[in-house]
């Protein structure tokens, strides 16, 4: 499924599971319908399984926004103790759309408390209490965290809140990451269960001894290695050590839980030469989360000046990372944002994008973290290989077993959705933005994938939303151009097209100019297609062409009949 596709889905309101492989686009889409609720002035609950997925998109864990903490089970004494909370039953009752980042790592039974704590507060026994959900993560990734009661774990889609949710699945199928066919191929087989060979001949190919891999950050399956490592290069290096203390406010609780899961350390200590990676976005300096490179010196205020690997000096600030309650900061805390990085671990690389790693699997003891450390990297060129074993190629069984289905869920709602009319569509998304209290013109939102829960000031547009998108497609503007002007995304632009188009303001020329090239050239084929189609339904016509076209190519080919 396309992004467009799921973000659409999304705006009407529907609970869904938002999944796909490493670098499929899930948290920018993610991000995308952030700013798409907030341009009608709707704020999300943002939350993670874990701090640290947490701290990548603003927000705080799930167990510390729901109340359930480290609870197991929620007696009654529980459950009155938690209606007695405030804080926590204004928060809850307030909240219409509830976001879970890294659903893989939630295990079955934290996810049914999570949904009694809902229902109990909203006094509602929807799923949840009523709100909409979406789950975001791919199973394949790292799973929950195994108990020391010896209870076993379950995933979280195999609890019945999973399955009472009535989830729409929107398997994300666009590539953001690999730009390499044959190592694509390789973490797909991965996927499937599929080890051959081939498969352990390309990556004995890319063994490498320590000695000739100290110019790559390392990937380890234990905290020891990573620090042993860390520690000793720093140490050989020459000239003197510059620290810099983290900064805190906020409840102790609270700062104590946003330390532990924040990727730069309380005490940073760096010498020039130190190999360090950046812990937070900034486009602004020039730098993402994973961004790789060495000290080159420090400026007049002490601050550290760093030579990334391509050639580029960048300066990063001190930062904050904050965890929120809704929309109120509750802890707060300062640092560099960068880490020592000759060598990290795989749990905390989980969500980072490397030009290059070098990985140490022999020492692999978790279903996941052999494709978790493998999808860390864009190509084959960039993989070195200390060593692997058995069970960093292994994925867990169960989810082979569901992967298929969530593909063929997925398939099944993309059809079901490209067959309702665009009215019908739009009709589903106000009525949604209206019963979570948000205004349906919307608001011109910046864009902001850096920090999603950074609060913005929104400017009223002049006139209506649609009559902004009329002028520039008149000034010859195409859809990805006014998306990037207006801060939309392009789907939000399409039905903006569609509609004005079926009201008669636009002309069928001004709708022919906006078509690719490679749909002009199908048009015949695709017009025929349509007309064969059953009641005008489109998922006919988008297997026909086994997916050459998108469903919005073929609505465009549809309006120029």
């Amino acid at each position: 499924m396309l992004q467009s596709t799921a973000l659409s889905i999304l705006k009407t309101g529907a609970n869904v599971f938002l999944t796909g492989e490493p670098g499929s686009g899930k948290t920018h889409t993610v991000n995308q319908y952030v700013v798409w609720l907030r341009s009608h002035g709707i704020e999300p609950a943002i939350t993670a399984s874990t701090g640290i997925a947490a701290t990548h998109i603003g927000g705080i864990t799930i167990h510390s926004w729901s109340g359930i903490g480290i609870h197991k089970r929620l007696g009654e004494e529980d459950m009155e103790r938690l209606l007695a909370n405030e804080k926590l039953v204004k928060r809850i009752t307030r909240t219409s759309i509830l976001i879970i980042d890294e659903i893989s790592m939630l295990d079955a039974r934290a996810l049914t408390l999570v949904d009694k704590v809902c229902r109990g507060i909203k006094k509602a026994e929807l799923p949840f209490g009523g709100m909409q959900v979406v789950f975001v993560g791919d199973f394949f990734q790292l799973p929950p965290i195994s108990d020391q009661d010896g209870d076993p774990v379950q995933f979280a889609f195999e609890s019945h809140v999973w399955r009472d949710a009535n989830l729409a699945t929107c398997y994300l199928t666009e590539q953001y990451r690999q730009e390499d066919q044959i190592y694509l191929d390789l973490l797909g087989s991965l996927r499937r269960g599929v080890v051959t060979e081939g498969m352990h001949a390309r990556l004995r190919e890319r063994r490498v001894d320590h000695a000739a891999s100290s110019g790559h950050v390392r990937l380890y399956a234990h905290n020891m290695n990573v620090d042993r490592v860390n520690e000793e290069k720093l140490a050989h290096l020459p000239g003197e050590v510059h620290e810099f203390e983290m900064e805190s406010r906020g409840a102790k609780a609270s700062v104590e839980r946003l330390v532990k899961s924040c990727l730069s350390p309380e005490k940073l200590s760096l010498k020039i030469g130190a190999r360090v990676m950046c812990t937070k976005n900034n486009f602004e300096k020039g730098f993402v989360n994973g961004t790789l490179g060495d000290v080159a010196g420090f400026d007049d205020e002490g601050l550290p000046i760093v030579k990334t690997l391509n050639g580029r000096n960048i300066y990063p600030p001190p930062m904050e990372w904050n965890a929120t309650d809704g929309t109120r900061i509750i802890a707060k805390i300062t640092q560099i944002p960068l880490r020592l990085a000759w060598a990290i671990t795989i749990h905390k690389s989980q969500g980072l994008t490397l030009d290059s790693a070098v990985m140490d699997l022999s020492q692999v003891f978790e279903y996941g973290q052999g494709y978790v450390a493998l999808s860390r990297v864009r190509s084959l060129s960039g993989l070195h290989l200390l060593g692997y074993n058995a069970r960093a190629l292994q994925v867990h069984p169960e989810i082979l077993e569901n992967d298929q289905s969530f593909r063929m869920q997925s398939d099944r709602e993309e059809r079901q959705f490209a067959d309702r009319d665009i009215k019908e569509i739009e009709h589903a998304q106000d009525d949604f933005i209206v019963s979570c209290g948000g205004k349906v013109e919307e608001q011109i939102v910046p864009f902001e994938v850096v920090d999603v829960l950074k609060p913005v000031k929104k400017k009223k547009p002049v006139g209506s939303t649609y009559e902004e998108t009329l002028v520039l497609l008149k000034e010859g503007k195409g859809i990805s151009e006014i998306a990037l002007a207006r801060s939309f995304a392009p789907s939000t632009i399409f039905n903006h097209v569609e509609k004005l188009y079926m009201d008669g303001k636009l002309e069928k020329s001004t709708i022919e100019a906006l078509l690719p090239d490679r749909v002009k050239k199908a048009l015949p084929e695709l017009h025929q297609a349509i007309q064969s189609s059953e009641e005008g339904r489109l998922s006919p016509v988008y297997e026909k062409f086994n997916g050459d076209f998108s469903y919005d190519d073929i609505r465009m080919a549809r309006m120029v009949m």
